[in-house]
């Protein structure tokens, strides 16, 4: 390796660490959104949520995994995720709602419109 090279490495290195490091555990700490401030399919999905459906799609109200691990640790089965739809869509979309704890009666919901790679916790 040339010598010039090194210490550009070493600099890259030290601009590369903060976006290579892991996400923590907690990424959605101080990210809230207000029901009010959800678009109106989530608030839609929310109210369905509390009544216990009839929910849109077949896979609303599996088990989410947290496999990515911004939520709050719990025990398998805590988690439950519900889609929220997206005008014009031919899919699910990236919009989801996921809940914490009884399915009906939720301890707190999470809102993320890009499929798990932030949430907001949202206040009611």
């Amino acid at each position: 390796m040339r010598s010039w090279c090194a210490p550009l490495l070493v600099v890259a290195s030290l601009v590369a660490a903060p976006l290579l490091a892991p996400t923590p555990a907690v990424a959605f700490a101080g990210a809230e959104v207000r029901v009010e401030a959800l678009p109106k399919e989530a608030r839609v999905v929310l109210a369905q949520i509390h009544d216990g459906g009839p929910f849109r799609y077949e896979r609303d109200g599996v088990v989410f995994g947290n496999r990515e691990r911004l939520l709050p640790s719990e025990r398998r089965g805590y988690y439950h995720e519900y889609t929220v739809p997206t005008p014009g869509a031919r899919n699910r979309g990236a919009r989801r709602i996921v809940c914490g704890g009884p399915k009906q009666q939720p301890v707190a919901c999470w809102y993320t419109d890009d499929h798990y790679q932030s949430f907001a916790k949202i206040r009611e």
